[in-house]
C-alpha cells in the first residue's frame, strides 16, 4: 500500500515540475518576442536584407544571374561575329558598328520630352528656352558679328572660312546641346552643337573653347575665340552645318555681310 502511495507521490512532483518547466518556457518566449507575435499576429516580413533565405526581399539572386548571362552570351557573340571572316556576316557586323558609333540624338530627344511634359528632361542640364523652331523659316544668329566670308562652301564642301576682327568672340548660332569638343579632322579645334531638329552647326579652327561638353546652351552663347590670320590684324574661323550624315552649305540658312 506504502509502495503504490509513493508510486503516486512521484507522479504528482514529476507533472508538477514539467508544468513549472512549461510556465517557464511560455514565460521566456513572450519575454523575448516581438509585438506583433505577442499578441497573436505573425511576424511581417522585414527589408533589411534578412529575410529567411538570406536574400534582400526586393533582390533575386536567379534574374541576377539570368542578366549576367545573357550579357557575357551577347558579348561572346560578338566577338566571334568580328573574328568570322564570313563576308555574309558583313550587315550583322555593320549594324554593331553603327549601333556603337551613332550619336545619342540629346537635343532632339529633350526637345521631344519638353513638348510631351512642359519640363527639360533632368538628364540634361540647364533650362531650354525656345524661340523661332523651324529649319525652314527659322532666324539664325550670325557666328561672330562683323564677319564676312572668305572661302565659300564649294571650296571643301563642308564649311566656310568666316573672316572677324581680332580676338573675336564666335557664338552659337541656336541653342543646342554641345555633342564634341576637341579637334577633329579637317577642323581643327572644334565645337559641335546639335540642335532641336537634329541639326549639327560645327565651329572650327578656333584659338581657344569656352564650352563643356554635354552642355546646352543658348543662341549667341559664346562657344571660343576665332584664330590669328597670318597678318595678325584680323581673326577667321570655320562654321559648317550638317543634316544628317552630310553637310549643306551655311549660306542657305544664314545671310552674312
Amino acid at each position: 500500500m506504502s509502495s503504490r502511495a509513493d508510486e503516486l507521490r512521484k507522479r504528482i512532483a514529476k507533472r508538477k515540475k514539467d508544468r513549472e518547466k512549461a510556465d517557464t518556457d511560455l514565460q521566456r518566449r513572450f519575454f523575448l518576442a516581438e509585438d506583433e507575435e505577442r499578441y497573436g499576429y505573425d511576424k511581417f516580413p522585414s527589408l533589411n536584407g534578412n529575410s529567411g533565405e538570406g536574400n534582400h526581399p526586393l533582390f533575386r539572386k536567379e534574374v541576377f544571374i539570368f542578366k549576367i548571362l545573357i550579357s557575357a552570351c551577347l558579348v561572346l557573340i560578338i566577338a566571334i561575329l568580328f573574328r568570322e571572316p564570313n563576308t555574309k556576316l558583313d550587315p550583322a557586323k555593320n549594324l554593331v558598328k553603327s549601333a556603337l558609333e551613332k550619336d545619342f540624338q540629346f537635343a532632339s530627344v529633350s526637345s521631344w520630352y519638353e513638348d510631351q511634359f512642359g519640363k527639360p528632361l533632368a538628364l540634361l542640364p540647364g533650362k531650354k528656352t525656345v524661340e523661332e523652331e523651324d529649319l525652314n523659316g527659322q532666324q539664325y544668329a550670325l557666328p561672330a558679328s562683323g564677319s564676312r566670308i572668305l572661302k565659300d562652301f564649294d571650296a571643301n564642301g563642308q564649311s566656310i572660312t568666316i573672316e572677324t576682327g581680332k580676338d573675336a568672340e564666335v557664338e552659337a548660332m541656336n541653342e543646342g546641346l554641345v555633342i564634341k569638343v576637341g579637334v577633329e579632322e579637317g577642323f581643327g579645334k572644334t565645337v559641335v552643337i546639335q540642335h532641336a531638329d537634329k541639326s549639327e552647326s560645327w565651329y572650327g579652327n578656333l584659338d581657344e573653347i569656352n564650352v563643356n561638353l554635354y552642355e546646352f546652351i543658348k543662341k549667341g552663347t559664346k562657344v571660343g575665340k576665332s584664330s590669328e590670320n597670318e597678318d595678325q590684324t584680323k581673326g577667321s574661323f570655320l562654321f559648317a552645318i550638317k543634316k544628317g550624315d552630310n553637310f549643306i552649305d551655311p549660306i542657305q540658312v544664314i545671310r552674312f555681310e
